[in-house]
């Protein structure tokens, strides 16, 4: 291995201790109130027990969501296993909330890809254009903040949604947090109450000290092999919101009239209670990895986004590679540094959902969790790959140092 790779991560390693110190006093903060919360929700061995059938009074499926409610200080929450991913729970979301003839609008851009199905972008069956609901949206400002004069200017009397994507998705642009919305969510409820403000929080969760609830969404929702499920739950979604959204919500999740008072699942709780306790800590190894990267690479001349030392309010760091070559060995190396199919090479290929081929890299416990270190990329120029994830942070380190490692035995490196 090059020792000028070590030299440099290690150079990169110390110019970030400020950030990590910062980082680890959230984790602390985030641990405190996860225990706490468990504590009085009083979690005991009962609670991981699984259930069959229609799941009538499952204590560990309702106490969970409870938990989950009172960490968003939410009034309901909806935490099941049924969820198979984050645009599936989104898209439960949607349908739940909006009706025919209603309008949806975008306050931050075009949201991620695999929204455009659902929204209808092409014509697809079963989408919410199909059903008869709008959409618009409204692009951020120069300076990357909402334009909440412009969402206010595109309401129209039929907008029934106002969708806010908090992390930056395929986009070269700082995810937004919580309290970047809060100015947005004040406008609105002024001149429209009736609206219900939903936020796709996927890749969040317990990134900075307050979530959207706090400050009057009506519903977020993300995938539990995200951030929430800590890297341990095995799949799944959550949804938290006010009492309002989620009676509409929770009839798309089962029927009209069921709601949450139905569905089992017999394998049990255990899972998806331990990752959720384990999230402020897997949450911050993640964090710290993105870090190290987003110095080490701007140490090489590249340009990243966010920079190692700027706010964070996603998991995510962005790594503009220039050329596809780059960012496949990038994949590659990180696929190579996986504890699971290790010998896997990556290629570009047509995932569904995504207008452009996409190259993942992800050696992870659980298919397709981006909690556990994983890369990504549609192959578009400028070829920017997004990094996410390591279940540890010495994980993260070293596979940082063998891709850059073998990246500069292909030349691809200035440095």
């Amino acid at each position: 291995m090059p020792e000028t790779m070590a030299v440099l991560l290690e150079r990169a390693e110390e110019d970030c201790r400020a950030v990590f110190a910062t980082i680890n006093a959230r984790e602390c903060r985030w641990t405190n109130r996860v225990l706490h919360t468990f504590q009085e929700h009083r979690v005991a061995p009962r609670h991981f027990a699984g259930s069959t059938g229609y799941g009538y009074a499952d204590t560990g499926r309702d106490t969970l969501e409870s938990i989950v409610a009172s960490l968003f200080r939410a009034e309901a929450a909806i935490v099941r296993p049924q969820l198979t991913s984050g645009t599936h729970t989104l898209s439960m979301c949607l349908f739940g909330l909006l009706q025919p003839g209603d309008h949806l609008l975008s306050a931050f851009g075009k949201p991620y890809d695999t929204l455009d199905g659902v929204i209808g972008m092409n014509g697809e069956a079963g989408s919410l254009r199909e059903m008869g609901v709008g959409y618009g949206c409204v692009m951020p400002l120069a300076s990357g903040a909402i334009d909440v004069q412009g969402v206010l200017a595109a309401i129209r009397p039929e907008t029934r949604v106002i969708l806010v994507q908090r992390s930056r998705g395929y986009a070269w642009r700082r995810a937004l947090s919580p309290l970047d919305m809060q100015s947005l969510f004040k406008a609105v409820k002024a001149v429209r109450p009736d609206i219900f403000l939903f936020v796709d929080n996927c890749y969040g969760a317990f990134v900075a000290d307050d979530e959207p609830t706090f400050y009057g969404a009506d519903a977020v929702a993300g995938s539990l092999i995200k951030n929430l499920g800590g890297g341990i739950a095995p799949t799944g979604g959550y949804v938290a919101g006010t009492e309002r959204a989620i009676r509409r919500i929770e009839s798309r999740l089962t029927a009209p009239g069921t709601g949450r008072e139905t569905g089992s699942y017999e394998p049990g709780y255990r899972l998806f209670y331990q990752g959720l306790f384990m999230a402020p800590h897997t949450v911050a190894q993640a964090l710290k990895t993105a870090v190290l990267a987003a110095r080490a690479f701007e140490l090489l001349g590249f340009a990243v986004s966010p920079r190692y030392d700027e706010a964070r309010s996603d998991i995510i760091q962005a790594i503009r590679m220039d050329a596809p070559e780059r960012l496949v060995a990038f994949c590659r190396g990180i696929q190579a540094a996986s504890p699971v199919d290790s010998c896997a090479a990556p290629e570009p290929w047509d995932m569904p959902g995504y207008d452009d081929q996409v190259i993942m890299a992800a050696g992870a416990f659980v298919s397709g969790s981006s909690l556990e270190l994983s890369a990504d990329a549609p192959m578009r120029a400028p070829y920017i790959v997004y990094l996410q994830g390591a279940l540890t942070y010495a994980h993260g380190r070293t596979a940082l140092l063998s891709t850059l490692a073998a990246m500069r035995k292909e030349g691809l490196l200035s440095g």
